[in-house]
């Protein structure tokens, strides 16, 4: 008796990446074609441009953590784990599941969109005192840690102390870090009426980034509109400044200011994911160099996609360009990888990754907002309608349409609540507790827990 074994897809990152291609993958391939193997280590996919409203308290953690177990057809396997290493020559996935158990999961195709991590640099007490705003835990923690400032300077006779508990330094010029630092300065702003003993003008939030413009994207006109708005709301807004080192209740600038403060956040920008580099292949400032179809040169049934991988921008003429990592591209990557994943499947021919630019918005608050769809400029309020119409319209299911659309109606007519959920209160919660970058394994401990051929050995033949 012959036994017929199905294809094994193993897709690793239930980011816009991998849910985008695990879905179309149930929808293109019958059962019988394939089976869908899922890694993550959560139950839902974030939609992480919304992060910033779920710190500042506008959106609830639910709101933007969109079920996989409503998104998808209960066709794939979920694996609730993350990937720890992966073995090119015996195609051998290793996980890690959350209950610390090592399995190693076998594949025919394997796609690779595990997503990034927050970029750090070697500055003394960054990972030890900033915190991060990359995962919703980090968002809920932070908008926590927000109002227990507040409460603090409120119940505080010291006026130094205070005056520190009510500075915030958020580090990061992009989009995470203006939308964090916009949105977050206007729940303290409102907050006023609700802590009678604070002074207004002792609030006081600062915006650095060590590049010489906000949001370089935007362009010069959108970018200067921007700054503007934030700097008329009171965001003291320093270009080409970093931190020099931070402190438990301070933090330096490299222009050697001092900023007394317990609160600094860390948004300047992302890396791959430490997945990529177990691989032992090549990568463009450390993500995989894949060709203009998303896959591995060299390796058959090897995809990669999303922040992790530096996918060539065929759209643009300039040499060398690669996709930056948006949720925009990721989400298209994921349906032509797909795509390519089934083409290869049944031995048809792959095609190129290429894109029409959408544009880009920015909400920064309120009715403050600057968005450039299609090429068109807009701020205010027509900004913040196409900026929150175009999150709105992403949210995969109709259950996360209906809460963001619900929640968004609430804040505008009831205001914040200044509420601490007392989430993460008694644990650690700064940049070193949640980018967990040991976990990963070595070649050498790979080919250990394989068996077979590491990165290193196959590299070298």
């Amino acid at each position: 008796m012959i036994t017929v074994t199905r294809p094994r897809i193993l897709v690793v990152g239930a980011g816009f990446a991998g849910v985008g291609c695990v879905r179309r993958l149930e929808r293109r391939l019958s059962p019988d074609e394939a089976e869908i193997t899922l890694v993550t280590p959560s139950s839902y996919q974030l939609y992480l441009p919304l992060l910033p409203q779920v710190a500042s308290g506008v959106l609830t953690p639910q709101s933007i953590a969109v079920s996989l177990r409503r998104s998808r057809r209960y066709r794939t396997r979920i694996i609730p784990g993350g990937a720890i290493g992966v073995d090119l020559a015996a195609k051998v996935c290793v996980v890690r599941t959350i209950t610390d158990k090592i399995v190693n999961e076998p594949y025919d195709y394997i796609v690779l969109a595990p997503g990034s991590i927050t970029r750090t640099f070697d500055i003394p007490g960054l990972t030890d005192h900033a915190y991060g705003m990359k995962t919703l835990a980090e968002a809920t923690y932070l908008r926590d840690h927000v109002i227990s400032q507040l409460d603090l300077a409120d119940a505080s006779q010291d006026p130094d102390e205070r005056a520190a508990r009510l500075q915030f330094v958020v580090v990061g010029g992009g989009y995470a870090g203006t939308e964090t630092a916009a949105c977050l300065q206007m729940l303290t702003h409102n907050a006023v009426k609700r802590y009678p003993r604070i002074d207004p003008s002792l609030i006081k939030w600062h915006l650095i980034d060590i590049a010489p413009r906000l949001m370089p994207e935007l362009g010069e006109k959108l970018g200067d509109d921007a700054q503007k708005i934030l700097r008329k709301r009171g965001i003291d807004i320093s270009l080409g400044v970093s931190i020099a080192k931070a402190g438990p209740e301070e933090v330096t600038f490299t222009d050697g200011r001092v900023i007394p403060t317990r609160t600094l956040i860390w948004t300047a920008g992302v890396v791959a994911s430490p997945l990529i580099g177990t691989l032992g292949a090549e990568t463009v400032r450390g993500r995989l160099a894949v060709t203009a179809e998303m896959n591995l040169p060299g390796h058959d049934g090897v995809f990669a996609l999303g922040d992790a991988a530096a996918v060539p921008d065929v759209a643009k003429d300039e040499e060398g360009a690669v996709c930056p990592p948006t949720a925009q591209h990721a989400m298209r990557q994921g349906k032509v990888v797909a795509d390519n994943v089934i083409a290869a499947l049944r031995e048809k021919p792959l095609r190129p990754y290429k894109h029409k630019d959408l544009g880009l918005v920015v909400d920064l608050g309120g009715r403050d907002a600057v968005s450039k769809p299609i090429g068109i400029e807009l701020k205010g309020l027509p900004a913040m309608a196409v900026a929150r119409g175009y999150h709105w319209s992403a949210l995969r299911t109709n259950v996360a349409k209906t809460r963001v659309m619900t929640n968004w109606l609430l804040n505008a007519v009831a205001g914040d609540d200044f509420v601490r959920t007392g989430f993460l209160s008694r644990s650690p919660a700064k940049l070193k507790d949640f980018e967990l970058v040991h976990a990963y394994l070595t070649p050498e401990q790979l080919r250990e827990q394989v068996g077979g051929k590491g990165p290193a050995e196959e590299t070298s033949g």
